[in-house]
């Protein structure tokens, strides 16, 4: 791997000049130089700062993107934009799936992702059954990204209940289904395959309450505990209200509130939305250490809600951001939103930044940076010995951020454009993106547009 050399970058301490990185042959930082000379180094011109982790994504979602956007008599609401999801899946093949993967991973990392964690519940092939191989499906993720570039974390979905109590499930989910056993041998297998790869990390998703009876949970997080202590494990929870509804008539508890008190729930967990939760819910998930894994632009297209983000920063909580169904393939998009919802709530600005006087998107990025890399099991989210040389260099005279220094060029990233003034991604040591482009676009988006095109 090359030393990379930057004018400018943010470490740890601060914004530094004259910047020498030091990479090894697995893609981790061994060494930070600031005020160095170039010498033989790799330089890339601009002004480097840490990688985005997305750390929640439905893939095959990018495709379903503008195609559930009408209206209904009835009322348009989360669940039944659910149904036409279902519609649209039924008809995936593995190599739509890739063709899909590939040019979404492509997308977010031009925009300054660098790590994806998939909650990957398409499991199965549309009658339901396992593909002879029962990675299939996860493998054709993994070809999609070591193509794109980004590191990738695959979540193997338990999914066996169509709502609380263990009611059974739809013909709309049979493609999801499997067996906590079924599960684990997945995530065996995808951690067997990917053992010499510093790019792949292999977790455990639970997909929801819902999905889940309490037994099975159990199960699942002790077995994964057995396979890897260390290994994320995901859930969807208090997404909806409706759910948080049915969630107390099963329990007599909220969902944040029945997982807080019922599984191990600490910092190897990310609650994905978490978007209603009463001020208590709020402080103990905080305290828990787990990570909130927020995606506002998706959070909003399905009229979820809005996050407590305001308390729950002061509570010292974990929070990064996810593209979830893939509407926005931006980070800057997401911490933008996530910003914005709360100055709607709270008729207030720059709350994220809580009262002092310091960047509004640094504040959003720092979380993003620690928060995604947490719950994508990698150490990734800083320019810092031992961190994954994960690498984002914003280009100094894009019309966004031309004039600016220090910390304003974050805000400028996150608040003033949407034109990504991404110049340069760098992930694991390799360069992925070089002056904005990247070498598979043109291909990977004649493979999307024939797979879509079938699709319809």
């Amino acid at each position: 791997m090359p030393d990379f050399f930057f004018h400018q970058a943010l470490l740890p301490e601060g914004w530094v000049r004259d910047v020498r990185l030091r990479v090894d042959s697995g893609g981790t930082i061994t060494e930070v130089v600031s005020g160095a000379a170039p010498d033989s180094s790799h330089r890339l011109e601009g002004v480097a700062v840490p990688g985005v982790p997305d750390l929640h994504s439905h893939a095959f979602q990018r495709a379903l993107a503008g195609l559930t956007e009408r209206g209904s008599s009835k009322g348009d609401t989360f669940w039944t934009w659910r149904d036409r999801m279902y519609s649209f899946l039924a008809r995936l093949e593995p190599d739509d799936v890739e063709a899909i993967a590939e040019q979404l991973y492509i997308e977010l990392v031009r925009h300054g992702y660098t790590q994806v964690t998939e909650f990957h519940y398409l499991r199965n092939d549309p009658e339901g059954r396992p593909y002879a191989d029962a990675v299939e499906m996860a493998m054709r993720l993994h070809r999609a990204a070591g193509r794109a570039g980004p590191a990738l974390t695959l979540l193997p979905v338990l999914y066996r209940s169509s709502d609380f109590g263990g009611r059974p499930p739809t013909a709309g989910q049979r493609r999801f289904l499997a067996t906590v056993d079924e599960i684990l041998t997945d995530v065996t297998l995808l951690r067997n395959r990917f053992a010499d790869d510093p790019l792949r990390r292999v977790g455990l998703a639970l997909h929801s309450l819902r999905a889940v009876p309490p037994r099975e949970l159990e199960l699942a997080v002790s077995g994964m505990r057995a396979i890897d202590a260390d290994a994320p494990i995901h859930i969807h929870v208090a997404e909806q209200l409706r759910e948080v509804e049915a969630c107390v008539r099963w329990s007599g508890r909220r969902p944040v509130e029945w997982l807080l008190e019922h599984a191990p729930v600490d910092a190897r967990w990310c609650l994905v939305h978490a978007t209603h939760m009463t001020v208590d819910e709020t402080l103990r998930l905080a305290a828990s250490g787990a990570v909130a894994g927020l995606c506002p632009t998706t959070e909003a297209n399905l009229g979820d809600g809005i996050f407590p983000l305001a308390d729950y920063l002061v509570a010292g909580g974990a929070c990064g951001v996810g593209s979830d169904a893939n509407v926005s393939t931006s980070p800057a998009s997401e911490l933008r939103l996530l910003e914005y919802g709360q100055r709607l709530v709270h008729h207030q600005r720059n709350v994220a930044a809580g009262g002092t006087d310091r960047s509004t998107a640094r504040t959003l990025l720092e979380r993003a940076w620690v928060g995604g890399a947490q719950a994508g099991g990698r150490h990734a989210g800083a320019l810092a010995p031992g961190r994954a040389a994960d690498i984002v260099v914003l280009d100094p005279d894009h019309p966004a951020l031309a004039g600016r220094e220090g910390d304003e060029l974050l805000d400028s990233w996150i608040f003033a454009g949407d034109e990504t003034p991404v110049r340069h991604v760098v992930v694991g040591g390799r360069v992925v993106v070089r002056d904005g482009h990247h070498p598979r676009r043109e291909e990977a988006a004649a493979a999307y547009r024939r797979a879509v095109r079938r699709l319809r």
